[in-house]
């Protein structure tokens, strides 16, 4: 068993797409290599969320030469924690901000259509009327435009068209809405995506193209000739060694990061990014009936409650956060807060005890002159505050590939030579290619492999057209088609490939953002942890000892982060979950 999962560690180069322990040292022998006469990179990008790894995408499928890190995992920070959504914003409009709006569902199309069928879906929402004449015409209007502005994109929308319901048709459609809460609704369209697999795939396709990229990798200062940017020191975190690497042009993508990535190159003309923390809950799919997910307003912000699988993803706060930015913590007044404005709807009130899983994350905005976070832009900006230096900042998860296009634009602008023009709304990541045959194919893929096509369903959504391997290795070896323990959704074959193929280095890893057993099982992946650890260290050469500390590390996590969901206020809260350090060193000590 250990031997073929080993075997499966050191298949396959980073430009197979795959991002195993083999391929990300590859990746940093590369980087280091750049010190050599001709060898600099053209684009180094720091930062791996969406921003950053579509930013390496962008780059490399220009033609470029590419490197990107990242100082912990793909995806840990803001990407992984959003509302799951791919939206235009309907909130904007009322802002008269039709050009965002605009832009946000043409790219909604493209992911939807062509870039990322596989993990991007079209989501059905109700929008509750309270108010008798006036508020069905004027919401009315605003989804209507919506709809239009999604068919003016001059993609295709990928999803139906609004429709108006009388109260009766609500009640069918979400029979456990209160029946005095509304007096009928509107039924519209968004789509919803697993923010953090997105960005895996985003990473593993720019590394499919020749990009090198690996996390666990830290800026810890900028090389400079004179005034100009050259590359950066960096230090692998999991051995503590240092080097360099040499590029024409740096992006900074590290989003709510920014402040102090700049900080270490200079105090002039900055951009300013002020982080707004957002949390969500996530309950059982049966503690309310409704076909559709909802939109509620509130007094600061919108609230929405999402179908996920056999879930409910209830969310936002929208309040300032200066405190950590690594693990932002979710206080009991935050969830006070969700699940006293969901209760106004709903005609069985949730409590405390129907909440599964809890998730803070930082949105990055743009400072400006408002005291209120939920004012600011989302609107982004690119910047070259030093050449060889580019920052781009704010924006939205939706329009990641425009923020991508927009910052490599910039860097390209600065070189002697020219560069193609962007095409990355033309290229499908990895699994979306064949995504559409495959589905169809699936109750031949379950006999193939010899599980139950709703398992293969469940794979198809993750993995899209990848999905055949995943199966081979359960048809290699029988027991990794057994579901984790406490998670009966994720098979111990999804660790593995999880540990060759998509960069994962660390339990949480596995538990937080390759799957969603963190928030998604009772006990937070507490049960399944022992096994994860067992899976992957093989793959990784741990030691008896190392997944001891995997398995502890992980548990303590858990802990800090329930205690701090107990506390009453952001700091109570932080100082709670600060209880555990972030990164466990895959050496020994």
């Amino acid at each position: 068993m250990a031997s073929a999962r080993a075997h499966q560690s050191a298949a396959g180069p980073s430009g197979h797409g795959q991002l195993g322990p083999a391929s990300r040292s590859e990746s940093i022998q590369a980087l280091k290599a750049t010190g050599e006469p001709g060898a600099e990179l053209d684009v180094l990008i720091v930062g791996g969320g969406i921003v950053g790894a579509g930013s390496a995408l962008d780059a490399v499928t220009r033609g470029l030469r590419v490197g990107i890190v990242e100082a912990r995992d793909w995806a840990s920070g803001t990407s992984s924690r959003s509302s799951k959504l791919i939206h235009g914003g309907l909130r904007y409009l009322e802002m008269l901000d039709f050009g965002l709006v605009h832009e946000a569902l043409q790219e909604r199309g493209l992911l939807l259509d062509r870039i990322a069928p596989h993990l991007v879906k079209p989501v059905p929402f109700l929008f509750p009327l309270t108010k008798r004449f006036v508020e069905r015409p004027f919401v009315g209007a605003g989804i209507a435009l919506y709809d239009g502005l999604a068919m003016a994109s001059g993609r295709s929308r990928g999803v139906p068209l609004h429709r108006h319901f009388s109260k009766r048709g609500t009640l069918r459609a979400a029979p456990s809405l209160k029946d005095d809460a509304f007096v009928g609704s509107i039924r519209y369209y968004d789509a919803q995506v697993d923010d953090a697999r997105l960005v895996v795939d985003v990473v593993r396709t720019a590394a499919k193209y020749g990009a090198h990229a690996a996390n666990s990798v830290k800026v810890v200062d900028f090389l400079r000739e004179g005034e100009r940017v050259v590359g950066a020191q960096l230090v692998d975190q999991e051995t503590g060694e240092r080097f360099e690497a040499r590029a024409r042009q740096v992006i900074n993508a590290t989003g709510v990061w920014t402040d102090e990535t700049q900080d270490l190159v200079t105090d002039r003309g900055q951009l300013k990014v002020r982080a707004s923390k957002g949390i969500h809950l996530v309950v059982p799919r049966d503690r309310f009936q409704s076909t559709v997910g909802l939109i509620l307003r509130t007094e600061k912000s919108v609230l929405f409650v999402i179908p996920w699988g056999r879930h409910w993803i209830i969310g936002t706060t929208d309040t300032e956060w200066t405190l950590d930015k690594a693990h932002p913590a979710a206080s009991s007044k935050d969830i006070d807060y969700v699940l006293d404005h969901v209760n106004k709807i709903l005609k069985r009130p949730l409590t405390r005890e129907d909440v599964e899983g809890v998730y803070a994350g930082l949105r990055p905005l743009l400072a400006g002159e408002s005291d209120s976070t939920a004012k600011l832009s989302r609107e982004h900006v690119v910047a070259h505050p030093v050449p060889g230096l580019v920052v781009v900042a704010g924006g939205k998860y939706t329009t990641y590939r425009v923020m991508a296009k927009d910052a490599v634009d910039e860097a390209v602008r600065s070189m002697d030579d020219s560069a193609p023009e962007s095409c990355t709304d033309t290229i499908p990541l990895l699994g979306a290619e064949g995504y559409k045959a495959a589905w169809n194919s699936r109750s031949r893929l379950a006999r193939w492999a010899g599980v139950h096509v709703a398992r293969v369903e469940h794979l198809l959504s993750r993995y899209g057209s990848l999905t055949r391997d995943v199966l081979e290795l359960i048809r290699e070896e029988k027991s990794l088609g057994e579901p984790l323990p406490g998670a009966d959704d994720y098979l111990g074959a999804e660790v593995v490939y999880a540990t060759t193929h998509e960069g994962a280095r660390h339990i949480h890893d596995v538990l937080t953002r390759r799957t969603r057993i963190s928030i998604e099982a009772w006990d937070r992946g507490v049960s399944a942890a022992p096994v994860v650890a067992e899976l992957m260290a093989p793959i990784l050469g741990w030691s008896p000892a190392q997944i001891e500390r995997e398995v502890r590390h992980y548990l303590a996590r858990v802990e800090a982060e329930r205690e701090s969901q107990e506390q009453p206020d952001d700091v109570s809260a932080d100082n709670a979950r600060m209880n555990v350090d972030d990164i466990v060193p895959v050496r020994e000590d």
